[in-house]
């Protein structure tokens, strides 16, 4: 990679290896997902804990403020919507128009197996071509519309495609097995959140996905819509950058949202609970 590149891509996953994104692209194809009807005001309170950002471009021009350090991983495909056929994406965020807006990252879906399988591919060839041309890495997301199961066979092809076409990182869903799509992707991955759950099941999948390899999360109902988005998103960072068991985690996010110390803005970027108070939960 260029320095450019690596120097970018080391701004979302962070020394130790990790990451903690915030998924808030859900409108490009949901429209106004509970919890993100006002992105703006949802967002606010949580950058100050996110090692990365993922919105559209219109949600960074209209609802994110410009004096943000937290990275933007950019959702450059679209075309679709939940009415339609989601496999068929195309990019809807020229390169240029991303350096313009100093994002870390761009990000768009490959679809393996659906009908518009080429497409999405031949987007992402397209796209990891421009990110070398201008220094900028590539995520690539393995969406797996409506039906598609979810299994370590499937979800280890579709990493290993997107590895070999060049993307600089991936994103995908947690499934039993999860270990070998790990071992067989040559770059990082990334666990999606996927639907919301009970704070101690979100939890509890944040940690079986890192122990079992994965370079971080990238989260979003899971966070944004939890009782106590900000003490959640804390919890999650214990796990991912401070090793907490999900126990840990679970006290952790129950203490904040109790005290109130959830809505107190951290010391330092990337900053989470101490070690000390994580040993007393």
């Amino acid at each position: 990679m260029d320095w450019g590149l690596k120097n970018r891509l080391s701004r979302i996953i962070r020394p130790d290896g990790k990451t903690v994104m915030l998924a808030v692209d859900h409108g490009y194809f949901l429209g106004p997902t509970s919890g993100l009807e006002d992105v703006g005001r949802t967002v606010k309170p949580l950058l100050p804990y996110a090692d990365a950002l993922m919105p559209t471009r219109g949600i960074v021009r209209t609802s994110i403020d410009a004096g943000t350090a937290t990275p933007i991983v950019l959702r450059v495909s679209g075309g679709n919507s939940i009415l339609s056929e989601l496999s068929n994406e195309g990019i809807t965020v020229a390169m240029e128009d991303a350096v313009r807006m100093n994002v870390s990252a761009v990000a768009l879906s490959i679809y393996v197996g659906s009908p518009n399988e080429k497409q999405t591919l031949l987007n992402l060839a397209k796209l990891v071509d421009e990110g070398h041309r201008y220094g900028i890495p590539v995520l690539a997301v393995t969406a797996v519309g409506k039906d598609m199961a979810r299994d370590a066979r499937y979800l280890a092809l579709c990493c290993r495609i997107a590895a070999e076409i060049g993307a600089h990182f991936v994103k995908t869903y947690y499934c039993e097995g999860f270990e070998r799509i790990v071992r067989t992707c040559p770059v990082p991955v990334v666990m999606a959140g996927g639907k919301k759950l009970p704070e101690p099941e979100a939890l509890e999948l944040t940690y079986n996905a890192i122990k079992r390899g994965a370079s971080g999360v990238d989260m979003g109902r899971n966070i944004f819509q939890s009782d106590d988005p900000v003490a959640m998103i804390q919890a999650v960072r214990a796990v991912v950058h401070e090793k907490a068991t999900p126990t840990q985690a679970l006290d952790l996010y129950r203490s904040l949202k109790r005290k109130g110390k959830a809505r107190k803005k951290p010391g330092a970027k990337g900053v989470t609970a101490s070690r000390e108070e994580l040993s007393r939960h």
